[in-house]
């Protein structure tokens, strides 16, 4: 890859809202990461709540139907769990081939810059890092799931 193939795949790369970019071929690697301005990575952005179109619509069950009272408040616990998002759109992988132990498991703890699953995105495998150390309390997705960008993967308790 010559210096004008390369900034050609800066730009295009900058223009999406792509978090992290991995190349490998052969001997070279290319990893690539975004981060905002506050410092924190595009992984830490909060997915967007599912709705589906059937919801969106009303109908005159719906319009009719009393207000609910609002959901209960969060746990102290769930107040203060951190998430690790998705950088991109792809497959998950809990471990790095399918006759191995996953990266982690529920109850393990994790160190910042340790590898947590992988997102296979175009062909590319993406090993996936804590932003956070902590305990792991939830992994929401099972291996082989479609991920999208922002979609919280684990949930983890800094204490």
């Amino acid at each position: 890859m010559d210096f004008n193939e390369l900034r050609e795949l800066l730009a295009a790369i900058d223009r999406t809202d792509i978090a992290e970019f991995t190349l490998k071929n052969g001997d070279f690697e290319l990893i690539l990461r975004k981060s905002c301005l506050n410092g924190e990575t595009h992984r830490s952005a909060p997915a967007a709540p599912a709705v589906s179109p059937a919801a969106a619509i009303p109908t005159a069950a719906s319009t009719a139907a009393p207000i609910s009272p609002p959901p209960p408040a969060p746990s102290p616990l769930a107040a203060k769990l951190l998430e690790i998002s998705s950088p991109m759109v792809g497959t998950f992988y809990r471990s790095p081939a399918p006759d191995e132990a996953p990266f982690v498991d529920r109850g393990d703890r994790v160190r910042i810059g340790q590898t947590v699953c992988i997102i296979e995105a175009m062909k590319l495998m993406n090993e996936i890092e804590a932003e956070v150390a902590g305990e792991i309390v939830e992994i929401l997705l099972s291996n082989g799931d479609p991920v999208e960008y922002g979609q919280i993967l684990m949930r983890v308790n800094p204490g």
